[in-house]
């Protein structure tokens, strides 16, 4: 019997350290595949790594994320999962809809607390840092038409130490985005 490949896209702006870490789990996983990564900033080095690796990279500006430009593209390549790795923009509501419970993304505080327009990267972590919370982490959840209320899919917590600053907290919590999101990527193409 053939093997069912699934197709998935990636949406970055940044360095990308998620979205390389994606790639290399899937690599030799021949049941799926990163079909093209998405940026809206044509120096993020994310571009340059996927251009790299040989994936093809869609560039756009932002407008074409409203005007439907993305959403053509996304539709001609029918993605069973678009990722959002560092990817801040919202997703406009056409999009949420064509691909209803295919869009996650991934955060980097336990939600619901410190999400929201603002908060993300370092922001967050000195947030959690300055209200000294006990315990931080992330959230994995799918994309609705509001900043980071979907539905929770996973989340894992870590602790904060006594001397814990915002740079430390982002370390921590990015080895745990690295182990965890490609993993549960993997589960819901499974359980698709």
């Amino acid at each position: 019997m053939k093997k069912t490949i699934k197709n998935i896209v990636v949406f970055a702006s940044g360095s990308g350290s998620n979205a390389i870490k994606i790639y290399e789990y899937f690599q030799k996983n021949q049941s799926v595949n990163i079909e093209a990564l998405y940026c809206n900033k044509k120096s993020a080095p994310v571009i340059q790594k996927f251009q790299n690796i040989g994936i093809k990279t869609i560039v756009f500006e932002k407008n074409k994320l409203q005007d439907g430009g993305v959403l053509k593209t996304l539709l001609n390549l029918n993605p069973s999962l678009i990722i959002l790795a560092g990817f801040l923009l919202k997703m406009p509501e056409e999009i949420i809809s064509n691909f209803k419970n295919r869009i996650i993304n991934i955060h980097p505080a336990l939600l619901p607390s410190y999400g929201g327009k603002g908060m993300y990267g370092i922001n967050i972590h000195r947030s959690v840092v300055e209200n000294s919370e006990l315990f931080s982490g992330l959230t994995i959840h799918y994309v609705n038409k509001d900043y980071d209320k979907g539905a929770i899919i996973f989340q894992e917590k870590v602790e904060l130490s006594k001397n814990e600053t915002a740079e430390t907290l982002s370390k921590k919590i990015l080895k745990l985005e690295h182990l965890h999101y490609p993993r549960m990527i993997e589960k819901l193409l499974k359980d698709e």
